[in-house]
């Protein structure tokens, strides 16, 4: 009780004799501190939306002008054409503001004139800048005139070092692409999968689409995009296996990732940026996202959510203003572990409720936790800066295991239906010294951006942080620290009979997960760069030969694209399977062709699938562009059977490549333990493949393949047999046939 009470400032009780009043003066000097924090972080950000505001001109730029302009008047040289004193006959005159006083004040107001004047015009330079493209599609290894003057002018443009935001307003806005080029583009999509008779069909309803519903919604996609910035937008880190270590790699886990938000919270954080061009992260609230809201944003998120034994706690960041180092927060998480207090009614299941149907969800947190201890219980784990789970389940990769992985990767996906908030953002934790991390994906669909803080957290555990001998966080922790608070519930036996429902809905969907994990170390991007290829692009035909050969036809498939070249850029979809790839996977399954043919016909469609991915990144890719008509006016006929034709198709092969960070991190080759696995996701149609790849170093890809074991037409594991084969004789066309995968 003594160190609950180390969180109150004061307490008072009404006795015979008055007021007994008891201050806490540690209490108030830990609000001191954080009132000072609270004002210091203000300033420091009033100061770098200053700086990232003017970017890229500096204060000291404005000194620079301020003098240069008092010289030249001082010289009898006046730069401003008469202006100075046109500003000095508009200021009023009196005994304060003497002649001399009214020449500063003018030089002054001229000079910050001439530079906010000199900041717009850069900014509007380094937007058209920015706006330039050309560099994407030029040939590997030649580059032009223009590129090069290109790259000259940005580097002048990017002397003084940029902050987070820096670049943010003055990326070029998203790019509202012609119907007709986008009606054209989409045609080609479709035709390697409708014959002939079905192609004209969709040719025809595409030209009705085009004439007479088309430019209607094009015009107010036009409008939205001249009042949006975007139009798109909608409203084993540790080595001991010790359990008693537990804590230690939690906190060593959640260190990382706890002061990246804080960072990334001020813009004075530097930019992470792809060739100059800033980018953003967001913080997700864990539980009650609507379906509506890409993402929910907390302001100030001081606390995270943790889960063990069916039980939750709120476990405060902060102290006196600072973030919690690593020792503190194995101290809070050891306290978690060493609670023997049974879970409330209903509490274990509870995050059952948000696996299940959204409807059921919605209804029970209206009629269950939209007050007293419920809310605010709920509310502490909405506003988590993240949610933790303490698992005591055993996961990670063993080679001796074959198999292990999958596991590990359901678990990851969904745990046992009640232990993993869904919508989650991170970390998931397990124990005995292996963890793993779960994201949420936002509309807009049909899938959206996933960033990877994970192979962040990895690296940081490993070689900044690191353990003692005897598996602990390095650091002597503070005992006057506060305990986790337990979270109370009040849920009434209507509200336990909700959860188990959609426990049952949930275990039902969670069971008919088909996931097949594996690492694929014959070769890698090394040997696929020195066949003059795209990694990406070899990946994407093989998994295009792998499905053909899988179910014997081809199929819609969808590949994630950024397009962070613009503001609030997010994703955009690459449509992979194309008449080059198709006609190429033909060839393989036709014994008549030779290898000279073939490897022509692979580099047209490798040619063609870079050709798709530089459009979806610049602005002029298919599906965000049809999709967003629909949400913009009403009912009408043409429109009815646009939705029905158009955006009612399935991606029966549903494809993203998790970026590789860690290169920047850490030499891969001699920490091969260290290497991310990356992540993977489910299938987005029910008879389709959710295929999810990473590339770390030059030797190594890892695949992570999902299905649905309802549906008689796929299987993951059959799936993955057919995209190592389809890896090796691709490869087995440009070079001697590596050695078959075991």
């Amino acid at each position: 009780m003594a160190e609950a009470h180390q969180a109150v400032a004061f307490q008072f009780t009404v006795t015979p004799e008055g007021l007994d009043f008891h201050l806490s003066r540690e209490a108030v000097r830990q609000l001191y501190l954080a009132a000072v924090h609270s004002w210091k972080k203000r300033l420091v950000r009033a100061k770098n939306s200053f700086l990232t505001g003017v970017y890229p001109a500096s204060p000291s730029s404005w000194m620079v002008v301020v003098m240069a302009t008092a010289g030249s008047c001082y010289c009898q040289v006046d730069p401003s054409l008469g202006l100075i004193a046109r500003i000095q006959r508009w200021l009023p005159r009196g005994e304060a503001l003497t002649p001399q006083a009214q020449t500063v004040v003018s030089t002054v107001v001229f000079s910050t004139g001439a530079w906010l004047a000199a900041v717009l015009l850069f900014r509007r330079l380094l937007r058209l800048l920015l706006s330039y493209h050309g560099w994407m599609f030029e040939p590997h290894g030649h580059m032009s005139r223009s590129t090069r003057l290109w790259i000259a002018l940005m580097k002048i443009m990017s002397i003084r070092k940029p902050l987070l935001y820096s670049f943010q307003s003055s990326l070029p806005k998203l790019p509202v692409p012609p119907v007709k080029a986008t009606v054209a583009r989409y045609l080609e999509s479709v035709r390697p999968l409708l014959d002939d008779d079905k192609y004209l069909e969709m040719a025809a309803l595409a030209k009705e689409f085009q004439e007479k519903t088309a430019p209607r919604l094009q015009r107010y996609l036009r409008l939205k995009s001249w009042w949006t910035t975007n139009y798109v937008s909608v409203g084993s880190p540790g080595d001991s296996g010790d359990p008693a270590a537990f804590g230690a790699v939690a906190s060593e886990l959640v260190s990382p990732p706890s002061s990246m938000r804080r960072d990334l919270g001020s813009p004075g954080c530097p930019g992470w940026s792809s060739r100059g061009r800033g980018s953003r992260t967001h913080s997700l609230s864990p539980l009650s996202v609507p379906v509506s809201c890409p993402f929910h944003l907390s302001p100030s998120l001081k606390h995270l959510a943790v889960y063990h034994k069916g039980r939750y706690y709120k476990v405060w960041l902060y102290y006196g203003g600072q973030l919690l180092p690593p020792a503190d927060l194995e101290m809070q998480f050891q306290r978690i572990l060493d609670d023997p207090s049974p879970p409330q009614p209903g509490e274990e299941r509870l995050a059952a409720l948000t696996a299940g149907e959204r409807v059921p969800w919605a209804e029970a947190r209206a009629r269950f936790f939209s007050r007293g201890p419920n809310k605010a219980a709920l509310d502490a784990i909405e506003r988590a800066a993240f949610f933790l789970t303490l698992d005591e389940e055993e996961h990670g990769h063993e080679p001796a295991r074959p198999g292990c992985m999958d596991a590990y990767a359901k678990s990851l996906l969904h745990g046992r239906c009640y232990d993993r908030c869904a919508p989650q953002n991170l970390p998931p934790l397990w124990g005995w010294g292996f963890w793993g991390a779960g994201g949420v994906n936002s509309p807009p669909p049909p899938k959206p951006n996933a960033p990877c803080p994970p192979q962040f957290m990895l690296a940081t555990d490993k070689f900044q942080l690191g353990y003692t001998e005897g598996g602990h966080c390095k650091g002597d922790p503070r005992r006057q620290l506060a305990p986790p608070q337990r979270l109370q519930w009040d849920i009434p036996p209507e509200g336990v009979a909700a959860i188990e429902a959609s426990l049952r809905v949930a275990r039902a969907l969670a069971e008919d997960v088909d996931f097949c994990c594996f690492p694929f170390s014959t070769f890698g991007k090394g040997l696929i760069k020195r066949c003059r290829t795209s990694p990406d692009a070899f990946i994407q035909i093989a998994l295009q030969l792998a499905h053909f050969r899988d179910k014997g036809s081809f199929c819609l498939t969808y590949e994630a694209s950024m397009t962070r070249l613009f503001r609030e850029g997010r994703t955009e979809t690459v449509r992979s399977c194309t008449s080059e790839s198709t006609a190429f996977v033909r060839s393989m399954a036709d014994a008549r062709r030779s290898r000279s043919e073939r490897q022509r016909l692979f580099k047209a469609a490798a040619e063609k699938h870079q050709q798709l991915y530089r459009l979806a990144m610049t602005g002029a890719g298919i599906d965000r562009h049809l999709f967003l008509p629909s949400t913009l006016i009403g009912p009408s006929t043409h429109l009815d059977v646009y939705k029905r034709q158009v955006l009612s198709e399935p991606w029966r092969l549903s494809t993203s490549q998790t970026p590789q960070q860690q290169l920047r991190m850490f030499d891969l080759n001699k920490f091969p333990d260290h290497v991310s696995s990356g992540g993977g996701f489910g299938p987005v149609a029910d008879d389709g493949y959710g295929v999810s790849y990473i590339i770390a170093g030059e030797n190594l890809i890892t695949f992570h393949v999902s299905s649905k074991f309802s549906s008689p037409e796929t299987d993951s594991q059959r799936f993955g047999r057919n995209i190592r084969q389809a890896m090796l004789d691709i490869a087995g066309l440009f070079d001697k046939p590596p050695p078959a995968a075991g």
